[in-house]
């Protein structure tokens, strides 16, 4: 036997995801679809990473009503089990954390898309899905989460993970990732407009 048999391989850098099918789901999508539809009426939105969607400002959900804030909840929820899931992993007692929210909502028709970015100035990102805008599930839209280390796609044999990951929506899945992790999401091809909620969440003090 090669004295390199015992030798110890580890592989290094892995990247939280945490994904979670909230159980109020379709009674708080049902509010939010026809409060967001109908604000989204009345305001322009603004130009992000938004290509042909809709994007509201940042802030609260205010305009979501009850189901806004109920939402916004599972927002904290959401990353205070991420945080001591990591830190318990890392060998670190759970301690509470305080958390700056920002959340805003994408709707997208067909033909809309939202750019490569990241969120820098956070701690957490997530999305939060309304409605897929098709009448599948499987055939929604994807969000495309890319490895942050780029470098490992090009000069290494073969890559040790995948390189870019797609996560399909469904309506009342929430997903959370770090905030420096890149995504996209590729043009909308759905029936029915793409209504997600995105949100920052943001550690103080900060980082």
């Amino acid at each position: 036997m090669s004295e390199l048999a015992k030798a110890k391989l580890t592989n290094l850098f892995a990247t939280p995801l945490l994904a979670h099918l909230w159980s109020d789901a379709a009674e708080l999508n049902d509010d939010l679809r026809t409060r967001i539809l109908a604000y989204e009426s009345d305001n322009p939105g603004e130009r992000k990473t938004n290509v042909g969607g809709w994007h509201s400002e940042a802030g609260q959900l205010e305009f979501c009503g009850d189901a806004g804030r109920r939402l916004i909840r599972h927002m904290y929820e959401m990353a205070d089990e991420a945080t001591r899931r990591v830190l318990a992993e890392c060998g670190q007692p759970s301690r509470p954390m305080r958390w700056t929210l920002h959340a805003w909502v994408n709707v997208n028709r067909s033909g809309a898309l939202n750019r490569v970015h990241t969120h820098p100035g956070a701690t957490w990102s997530g999305t939060y899905y309304v409605d897929t805008g098709d009448p599948e599930a499987e055939s929604g839209t994807p969000i495309h989460l890319f490895d942050p280390c780029q470098g490992r796609a090009n000069t290494f044999l073969p890559p040790l993970v995948a390189t870019s990951v797609l996560q399909r929506p469904e309506p009342g899945l929430m997903i959370l990732f770090p905030s420096y992790l890149p995504h996209m999401v590729f043009a909308h091809r759905g029936s029915r407009p793409r209504i997600s909620i995105a949100f920052n969440m943001r550690k103080e003090p900060f980082p």
